[in-house]
């Protein structure tokens, strides 16, 4: 180990933050705004983010790694279960748990099984409620103090992850607490996530924003191919699976138009995003149990077995 590492290791700290809650809270919102780019999907959607993606934010001397996780919710189905086993997995391998409550939806039946759950497992976390922008200062305190019966917080903050309203304060908690230790990840990487999923992600957004009341969950985007060219443009195939002919008429719209709205909504972002021109291709197939086949769940980071 050089001098530098060796000071590095001394003066540092570094540690994973699993960003947790039900369906809808903010979660990926959070984390966008703490990694200062976009990683994660954002729809009114609920249950839009399936598996765990990571921010990387340096702070100071601390690089927090923050993991968005799937909403923990009731799952009927094998993909709900894989995406709370997902969630729950990464709460338990992170330094720090960071419970993300809206705070204008209180509680509900989500929060009390995620309460129920740091509980039985005998797991602190850290309160965030969010949305306090929304919520009078009287029902906040009174939330937040039922809250804290359940015994599992070690400390509350009141934030709006849409207008930044305390999140600094969090942001200084949350690396003041993170175990000491040499940096994971180079200073200029903001995630591990690979490019190709999360252009993936990126259509994936832009099909729930345009056909969240007429899609079902029953849909997901792949990245088939990816192509660079050595004047910096590169060229996207993906596929946008569905189980059904009728949900692929959804998609396509008459004469082609929903899909290609979709298609230019996704490249002018992944054109911002990369800072280099996009050219995408999209293409719909039916594959009736998708939702039940193994490859789709790798290719999701999701656990088929869960």
């Amino acid at each position: 180990m050089t001098e530098t590492e060796a000071d590095r290791s001394t003066d540092t700290r570094c540690g994973y933050v699993a960003i947790i809650g039900a369906p809808n809270a903010g979660k990926s919102t959070l984390l966008n705004l703490l990694a200062g780019s976009k990683l994660s999907i954002v729809s009114p959607k609920v249950q839009t983010t399936r598996a765990r993606v990571l921010g990387i934010r340096i702070e100071g001397g601390a690089q927090l790694i923050f993991v968005d996780t799937p909403g923990i919710f009731a799952p009927r189905r094998r993909l709900d279960r894989a995406m709370v086993s997902a969630a729950w997995e990464g709460a338990g391998d992170a330094d720090l748990v960071l419970l993300m409550v809206d705070a204008e939806r209180g509680i509900d039946a989500d929060v009390d099984r995620i309460l129920t759950g740091l509980r039985d497992g005998n797991r602190k976390a850290i309160l965030a409620l969010n949305k306090v922008d929304l919520v009078r200062r009287s029902k906040l305190l009174e939330l937040a103090a039922k809250l804290n019966e359940a015994g599992v917080f070690t400390d509350t903050f009141m934030i709006s992850a849409l207008t930044e309203d305390g999140v600094g304060d969090l942001l200084a908690h949350l690396a003041k607490h993170l175990p000491e230790g040499p940096w994971l990840f180079p200073e200029d990487q903001l995630s591990d996530v690979p490019m190709r999923l999360l252009a993936s992600e990126i259509t994936r957004e832009k099909l729930f924003l345009q056909l969240h009341q007429e899609l079902p969950y029953a849909a997901t985007v792949e990245t088939e191919t990816w192509e660079e060219f050595e004047n910096g443009d590169v060229r996207i195939g993906q596929v946008i699976f569905v189980q059904r002919d009728s949900q692929r008429a959804i998609v396509l719209g008459k004469g082609g138009r929903q899909i290609r709205a979709i298609g230019e909504a996704a490249r002018t972002e992944l054109q911002e995003m990369f800072e280099r021109k996009v050219h995408l291709f999209l293409h719909v197939k039916v594959r009736e149990q998708w939702v039940d086949d193994p490859e789709r769940f790798r290719a999701m980071g999701l656990d088929h077995n869960a």
